[in-house]
């Protein structure tokens, strides 16, 4: 029986279910593969104060990382605390010393992971960041290995199992987003700050590593453009609803000849179309690519156990090539070359889409035909539209436009010339649409 050590440096969520998967399968890892996976030490600075029956079953536990970086018993390092520092100080140093290292550290690896490539490659040695995206769905060995031989041209995610749900609910429950906001937050579905969450942050941070992996070129996370879901009020859904649509968070990436487009932003999507079932805290990724065309993968986006499967499967898969006495041969993003950009980011108004455009606007004769007359004026064409049934003279009531596909840069112009209008009484919505129904 062959064996290899790890040593885990973070015991929080993400940690503890590594070590559960770890040890509660270890025999089924044992005859799948033929390996014992010891946890020899685990590192985290409040490793004294945690009880837990897993930590327990551990010889080896401290505050210093480095008794773990150091060790040359130790043949894979684990990161899992997460954020910037000193994470990727301790990767980087992990590497250095010829330790293979996985990782679920999808903001690390997006905002600043180019020199964590680089020393991996350089020094010959495995990365695996599996949890990193999807939680338990497996994804990036999809992407780097499994479609290889073929040129993925676009992805559409729901990869952020928070704002997920609180859509869900918005439409099930009826209710407002800071009302929904509070319960998912008590039920633990949401953080304290839940900003990265909401704010599509987290879901720019996975899909810059995705769209990296896919389209073989280094995504700069600071060229995707990335609006959130705190702006969006229960009147757009139940609009959506009525134009047979679902409102998602999307991630969404697309490879065109000369350049590429990596965006994240509230989308309608048609009722029909398979991400639109997507729900609660259930995470999808759906890629097309040119020679296997559609494929989705579903399924636990976050979590202890499902990302703890997640890293535990990178650290089976490096186990595997360390008994095996294979030689790296596969670059640590997929693909060969130096790691630079060479795809320009497409700018978002440049992107053409159909759009959803909500107006508050005072109820008198004439107000539809200058809105519709602004849009005309800039080339907005529209294919649907949706006016106030029983209202006042001089109230002000919603009307809603749904937009054949033109350049983001064209709704801009012409929202902002309609919200300058007397007879405009708050900011337009607009949402963009992906699909046809």
């Amino acid at each position: 029986m062959h064996s290899v050590n790890v040593g885990i440096i973070g015991y929080g969520t993400v940690g503890s279910g590594t070590v559960e998967v770890l040890i509660d399968n270890k025999e089924t890892i044992k005859q799948k593969t033929g390996i014992e996976i010891n946890i020899t030490k685990i590192a985290d600075l409040r490793i004294d104060k945690i009880q837990d029956k897993y930590l327990d079953q551990i010889p080896f536990k401290t505050k210093d990382a480095y008794e773990i970086i150091n060790d040359d018993n130790i043949d894979i390092v684990v990161e899992l605390i997460g954020g910037y520092e000193p994470a990727k100080t301790f990767i980087m140093d992990s590497l250095k010393n010829q330790k293979h290292v996985v990782t679920a550290n999808k903001a690390l690896l997006a905002v600043d992971g180019l020199d964590i490539f680089k020393l991996s490659d350089e020094k010959g040695v495995y990365l695996g960041f599996e949890g990193s995206v999807g939680g338990g769905i497996p994804i990036i060995r999809v992407i780097k290995e499994d479609l290889a031989a073929n040129n993925i041209k676009e992805i559409y995610g729901i990869i952020n199992g928070t704002a997920n749900y609180i859509l869900t609910k918005m439409e099930q429950d009826k209710k407002e987003f800071d009302e929904v906001l509070k319960e998912a937050q008590q039920l633990g579905y949401a953080e304290a700050d839940p900003t990265f969450d909401v704010e599509g942050i987290d879901t720019a941070h996975k899909i810059t590593i995705l769209s990296t992996l896919a389209f073989n070129t280094i995504v700069p996370f600071d060229k995707v453009f990335v609006e959130g879901i705190s702006k969006i009020k229960q009147v757009d859904i139940d609009f959506a609803n009525k134009l047979g649509c679902k409102i998602k968070l999307l991630a969404i990436a697309k490879k065109h000849e000369n350049d590429i487009e990596v965006r994240v932003h509230p989308t309608m999507i048609p009722n029909r179309y398979i991400l639109s079932k997507v729900v609660d805290v259930f995470n999808a990724i759906y890629l097309i690519s040119d020679k296997v065309d559609r494929t989705i993968h579903y399924g636990r986006g976050a979590g202890a156990k499902p990302t703890g499967s997640a890293v535990a499967g990178d650290i089976i898969d490096i186990a595997r090539k360390l008994v095996s006495g294979c030689q790296k041969t596969v670059s640590t993003l997929g693909f060969t070359g130096k790691y630079t950009q060479y795809y320009p980011i497409k700018d978002i108004n440049d992107i053409r889409s159909s759009f959803y455009l909500r107006f508050n606007a005072l109820d008198k004769p004439g107000v539809l035909s200058k809105i519709a007359g602004i849009l005309g004026k800039y080339g907005i064409s529209i294919s649907s539209a949706i006016q106030p049934g029983e209202s006042s003279p001089g109230d002000v009531v919603p009307l809603v436009f749904m937009t054949h596909e033109t350049l983001g840069r064209n709704v801009n112009n012409a929202v902002n010339e309609i919200d300058s209008l007397d007879v405009v009484k708050d900011k337009t919505v607009v949402i963009r649409v992906e699909g046809k129904k």
